[in-house]
């Protein structure tokens, strides 16, 4: 998961980093507690009800996962739950939401190159969850992620069955919209799992603008969508894809004065 770490090390490696942790966790849990402080300021929470992980460095069968009960605004690196692929919390006093282990274990356990997976409840991606296929190429947002997008049957939530379905769902895709439910993105990195999440995102509040329409919105040329599709498999794996633009969202969390590397 090394291409994911993408702060300064030397904004991450302070006193308060615990002696038996290894730099490399450290490091990704400044990482994903950033992270919260980018989505809040998205405005993409709902209370303490969804939630982002990652992959721990070096160790497949952990991630790291929000301390259940926390704003997203008082994540910090210290306080991320570190658990395994059982549901076993290896964090002394951590809580996690047992529907969140669920849905980020199924994703981990069926798609090995996944060191991120982000799961949200906004409006516009609940909106486009209650429509069967309802992401259609209407805008350019769109093609960024439609020949990655899957639809995944809403199930009983915190059961195996539903684990086991995720992990399904997941093998086909990055960008999955969980019908009747919100969005899930999964990445290489952090970066790249958020800008899949932002460009799904955008997608989804265009769809719902258009059907606000009356009349029918401009479907995208078959072979423009096809060049978009080829380009776009050929970027979303690379290192690069989302790094600048998640640089500068940690750079303005920052500046309104988040502090979530401790």
């Amino acid at each position: 998961m090394s291409a994911a770490l993408q702060l300064e090390p030397q904004q991450t490696q302070q006193a308060q980093r615990p002696q038996a942790m290894s730099d490399a966790e450290w490091h990704a849990r400044c990482e994903l507690a950033a992270l919260y402080h980018v989505v809040n300021d998205l405005g993409w929470t709902d209370l303490i009800n969804t939630h982002m992980s990652a992959r721990v460095p070096g160790e497949p069968n952990h991630f790291l996962i929000n301390n259940y009960g926390e704003m997203f605004d008082e994540v910090t690196a210290s306080s991320l739950v570190k658990m395994d692929m059982e549901g076993n919390v290896l964090t002394p006093g951590g809580k996690f939401n047992n529907a969140g282990f669920i849905i980020h274990s199924g994703v981990y356990k069926a798609r090995s190159d996944a060191n991120c997976v982000l799961h949200t409840h906004t409006r516009a991606g609940a909106g486009v969850s209650l429509l069967r296929k309802g992401l259609r190429p209407i805008s350019q947002d769109a093609l960024h992620v439609l020949d990655d997008v899957v639809y995944h049957e809403y199930g009983v939530p915190a059961t195996v069955e539903e684990c086991d379905a995720l992990g399904v769902s997941c093998a086909n895709g990055s960008c999955v919209i969980l019908l009747n439910h919100g969005l899930l993105t999964l990445g290489e990195t952090i970066h790249g799992a958020l800008m899949r999440l932002y460009m799904l995102e955008r997608a989804c509040e265009l769809e719902l603008i258009a059907r606000q329409m009356d009349e029918q919105p401009v479907i995208i040329d078959e072979f423009v969508q096809r060049k978009a599709a080829e380009r776009m498999k050929k970027m979303r794996p690379t290192e690069g894809y989302g790094l600048n633009e998640w640089k500068g969202l940690v750079r303005t969390v920052e500046r309104k004065g988040a502090d979530f590397r401790r």
